[in-house]
Order: C-alpha cells, then structure tokens, then sequence
C-alpha cells in the first residue's frame, strides 16, 4: 500500500505541479486534510511524492508555456522554452526529467546518510541554541527571499503576528483573540498554509491573468540523443553538489542554487553562446540542483524541525497534526516512520523517471484548461479541506480574510514564505526564549551562553551587515588603487 501512496503522490504533484501557479507547496496544503484518515507513514510517503512530482511539474510548464509553477522552475524556462520553441520540447522535458532523477537520488542518499549523525549531535543542542537557529531561520528567509528585506521583515512580522493569537501556554492569557472563544487555540497552521497559498495566488492569479488558456508547445517522445546525453552529464553531477547543502540550511530552499548552478554551467560550458537561446546545460544543472535541494530540506527538517521552504513548512504542519514533533529525536522515537519515508523518496524518484518520460505529452494537454474553471476548482477545495480541519463556519471566515491577505502580499511584493515559517515557528522560538530566560534567572545573557549559540548569532549579524560591507568593501579597494596609482 505505500508503494501505492508512492505512486500516486507522485502522479498527483506532477499534475498539479504542470498547471501554471500551482507549485508543490500549494499541492501539498490543499491535500493536507485529505490526508487525516491516512496513517502517518502513509501520509507523508504521500507528501514526499507530491514534492518531488511538483517539482518536476513545475518544470514541465516552465519549458513549454514559458510560466514557472513554482519558483524553483524559474531558471528552466531561461534555456528549456527556447529549446521547445526550437522543436526541442522532448529533450528538454527528458533532461529535466532526468536531471531531477539524478539530483533526487544523490540528495537523499546524501540525506540517509548524513541524518542521523546531525540528529545524534542535535540531542545535546539546548534552548539558548534552539532559539539561535530559530532567529537565524528567519534572517536567512527574511534577507534572501523578495526584492527588499524590508518586505521580508514585514513579512515575518504578519506571521509572528497570526503565531501570536490564542492563549499564552506559559500564563494562560488570551492574546489577539477579541473575545471570540474559536480562537483561544490559535488559526491552525493549514488554514494558514491554505489561505497565503491556495486562496491569495489563486485570487492574485484571477485578477491579472487573462481568461484563455496558455497554448502549450506540441512536445512528441521524449529522447536524448548521445550528443546530449555527453553536454548534459557533467551539469547533473555539478547539480547535487550546488543543491543539496543550500537545501540543508536556511536560505530560502532552491531559488539560488538553481540560479548558481545555471551561473556555474555557464562559465564552464563550451557552448556560451548558446546560453539563453536553447542550450541543454542550462536545463540539465539547475534541475539537477533543485531536486537535490529538495531532498537537502528533509535533513533539517527531520533533524532539528526547521524547515527551509515551503512545502517543508506545510509537511511540519502535517506533523504536527499527527501529534510528531520533528528534532533531534524524531529518529529514536519514529525511527519506522523516518526510515519509510526516506526509502519512500528514492522508491518515488524511480517512479517520478518511469511515469514521466512517457506521459509528458498527457500532462501538456492539462495546461490547456481554461482558467476561471482551474482557479474556481482550486477555491472550491480549499475551502472544502479549511472546513474539514475543525468543521466550523469560522475558520472558512478566517481561510478567506487569510486569503485576502495573501493577495494584498502579493500585490506589494511580500514574499510569502517567511511569514508561514514565523506562524510555524514563531510560538516554538517564544517558548525556547521563555525557557532560556526561566534557566538564567531573567539575564539576557542566558540567550548566548553557549559557544554554539554565539557562533550562530555571529552568521546572523554577517548576514544582517552583509549589504553594508559590500558596499565598503569595493570602495576601499578603490581607494588603495587610487593611492597606488598616485
């Protein structure tokens, strides 16, 4: 049966992932109240699938509509839309395909490999350490993601705000909640997952795109020929070793390796001039890089409960509803369940090569519907799963003005990421803060009284400064040319 769930994550992300706007993270928020009659091992096999299979779907539309269906898909579309405007849309889809299949399985093995070891040196990491990797969590987010920190900071702001509301679980007192008793614990982390991604891109998306449906380029069977095969080998291996560790740490998930790794691919090649206009390397490293991303998420997800992206954000949610708490003893206490997903994501990456290869021509078909019935299906089961959390009226109000708030972060350029990490990790930063405080009698030097923590606040002032000594930096070498000169 979990073969099955396999299977079917898998079908279902790339599906929802090849329809444009509609990313692994949204996927996986929309079908996580589906998944409550499910067991634990079940669900999440299920998720990992949906993860992989989205990723991969999102490529799928970037190369043949030229439309992203999520972030990590942006780089494809600079080389893999030319090479299907060339009549190259099978390779490029093969080399994609491929690319995520390499990328995935170099990543988890990576992962099985390297998981239990940070788990075992995470036991000893106290709370003055939790809540310095919590703060660096939400700088490196913060500063990385948007064209501004400003955006990301506010961002973040509207997050610990949602995290804010319901009782305080140290003193008991109602915060943010009006009055209103439904509130008293807290908006649940779907319907906040939901609301930003379902309900405000599918609002966003209604109110700017027009009413047709994109024509997708005819793509044919997919092959590689032994000439691509040669140019497209080494940008797969370059891919997992750009990918996996910005997927371990907390910078923002796949958007900048896969933007290193087309950078990187670019100096190497022999063929720059082919860059931008169709070249195969430019479609083979950074989805290479994504996947392996992908997969470098899990590790400090499982291991210190901190995801790094979106989708991991929305699949700590869905552990934390089946009362599992991700961290340093997640492999002690559920070693079964850890040990079934990660064997779950190299089954699933296999299946991911099988079943895409050949059905890549059935999944262009589905970015033929039109939209108003695409985004209204979305909305519609939406609200449907927000309904099923609680089953109360109330939380399809609170899904909608979330909604609203998710549109109007989109029309002012606020990235939505932070502020589902500040919701999800906002109350477990307060509570370790409260802890650490309690331990060092109210002195504020309980927060960095440990060597760890101290060297992880040290990355965060350099991450916070960072701007500011670029800025220096070039000007003082300026200023030695100029003296040298003289």
């Amino acid at each position: 049966m979990n073969l099955v769930w396999a299977a079917l994550g898998v079908l279902l992300g790339t599906a929802i992932g090849v329809l444009p706007g509609i990313g692994p993270a949204m996927a996986v928020a929309l079908l996580l109240p589906v998944t409550y009659a499910l067991e634990p091992t079940a669900a999440f096999i299920m998720f990992a699938g949906i993860y992989f299979g989205g990723m991969f779907g999102g490529s799928t539309t970037s190369i043949l509509l030229n439309t992203p269906g999520e972030s990590a898909a942006v780089v494809a579309a600079i080389d893999g839309n030319p090479m299907a405007r060339k009549g190259r849309g099978a390779q490029a889809l093969a080399t994609a395909a491929i690319g995520h299949f390499v990328g995935a399985i170099v990543g988890i093995t990576l992962l099985a490999l390297l998981a239990p070891t940070v788990a075992s040196l995470a036991v000893n990491i106290g709370a003055p350490d939790y809540l310095a990797i919590m703060v660096l969590a939400f700088i490196a987010v913060t500063s990385v993601l948007g064209k501004s920190r400003v955006r990301g900071f506010a961002s973040l702001l509207i997050g610990l705000t949602i995290g804010l509301i319901g009782l305080d679980e140290m003193t008991g007192q109602q915060r943010l909640t009006f009055g209103i008793l439904h509130l008293a614990d807290g908006v649940d982390v779907v319907i906040v997952a939901v609301g930003l991604f379902a309900i405000g891109e599918s609002l966003w998306v209604a109110a700017h795109l027009r009413r047709t449906s994109g024509q997708a380029i005819p793509v044919g069977r997919p092959w590689l020929g032994a000439a691509d095969v040669k140019r497209a080998w080494k940008p797969w291996l370059r891919g997992p070793a750009i990918g996996f560790p910005f997927g371990a740490i907390p910078a923002g998930g796949a958007e900048i390796p896969t933007f290193l790794s087309y950078v990187a691919e670019r100096r190497l090649s022999r063929h720059r001039d082919e860059f931008g206009k169709g070249a195969i390397e430019g479609v083979a490293g950074p989805e290479a890089t994504a996947s392996a991303s992908a997969a470098g998420t899990m590790v400090s997800l499982l291991t210190l409960g901190l995801p790094t992206t979106a989708v991991a954000a929305v699949m700590l949610a869905a552990f934390q509803q089946y009362g599992i708490q991700p961290g340093p003893l997640l492999f002690e206490r559920e070693s079964d369940l850890v040990w079934a997903l990660i064997a779950s994501m190299f089954i699933g990456s296999v299946l991911l090569l099988v079943l895409n290869l050949p059905l890549a021509p059935v999944w262009a078909k589905l970015l033929q519907i039109p939209r108003p019935y695409l985004y209204a299906g979305i909305l519609f089961f939406a609200s449907v799963g927000a309904y099923a959390v609680g089953g109360s009226a109330l939380d399809l109000l609170l899904l909608f003005i979330i909604g609203l708030i998710g549109f109007a972060m989109r029309r002012y350029g606020l990235p939505v990421l932070p502020a589902i990490i500040a919701v999800i990790l906002g109350p477990t930063a307060e509570q370790q803060m409260r802890r650490a405080l309690q331990i060092s009698n109210g002195e504020l030097t309980g927060l960095v009284n440990t060597p760890f923590a101290i060297t992880v606040y040290s990355v965060v002032a350099l991450i916070l400064l960072w701007p500011l000594l670029a800025r220096l930096l070039p000007r003082r070498a300026a200023e030695d040319r100029e003296r040298v000169d003289a």
